[in-house]
């Protein structure tokens, strides 16, 4: 009886280039396991020839790593398109006033203003202004009719100490005669200046104030 020595393959050499792309490597593995698939082959025993069953199942493993690779790739194509549109989009924002309603506001060259809402009239409002650390910095008593109101801030604190330029809140907390709690909606209106694209989503800047896309609810001219 002949006894058959397994043949020595040499793996593929993989370039650093390479190294860093699945499907390369995927590649250069395919190719090993072709080569010794048919090594095994040419030398197997004829009266007891290998089990088909083990290197189809193989094969098929490779497509579907393959398949995954491929699904990735366009996944990240997409990723990277919507990117671009985005950006696009934000560029157009340039020039033209937003409105935001999350309360925020932008302090430059000390002015900001707002404005609120009061669903119904209050006994007593408050105005309560919040660094972007959440410390607050300004309070004062505010109007107390229902409907639209404006206020302006010229930056300085509670000390009369003028604040810097950046990202301020407006709160406001209002109750009626009976102490309900009057329903209230803050807003802030600034022309975009600058489109800030260095992180994974563009965002809009107001001064030093950054908002992101999904933050506007309103655009004018």
């Amino acid at each position: 009886m002949t006894t058959v020595s397994p043949a020595s393959t040499t793996p593929a050499t993989t370039t650093p280039a390479a190294a860093n792309d699945p499907m390369a490597v995927l590649s250069g593995n395919f190719n090993t396991f072709l080569t010794l698939l048919t090594t095994q082959l040419k030398n197997q025993d004829p009266t007891a020839p290998m089990d088909s069953n083990q290197f189809t199942q193989q094969l098929v493993q490779f497509s579907q790593v393959e398949q995954q690779i491929n699904t990735n790739d366009n996944l990240k194509s997409l990723i990277a398109q919507g990117q671009n549109t985005a950006g696009a989009y934000a560029v157009s924002y340039l020039g033209k006033a937003v409105t935001i309603t999350n309360g925020q506001g932008a302090l430059t060259n000390g002015n900001a203003d707002w404005n609120y809402t009061l669903q119904t009239p209050s006994a007593a409002t408050t105005l309560t202004v919040s660094d972007a650390n959440g410390n607050v910095v300004y309070s004062q008593p505010g109007e107390t009719t229902a409907g639209n109101h404006d206020f302006s801030w010229n930056g300085q604190g509670l000390n009369g100490t003028q604040l810097p330029d950046g990202t301020y809140t407006l709160a406001v907390s209002a109750q009626g005669a009976t102490g309900q709690t009057v329903q209230s909606n803050v807003s802030s209106t600034g022309v975009v200046s600058e489109v800030d694209m260095s992180g994974a989503q563009p965002e809009l800047m107001i001064g030093s104030m950054k908002i992101p896309l999904t933050g506007v609810s309103q655009v004018g001219n």
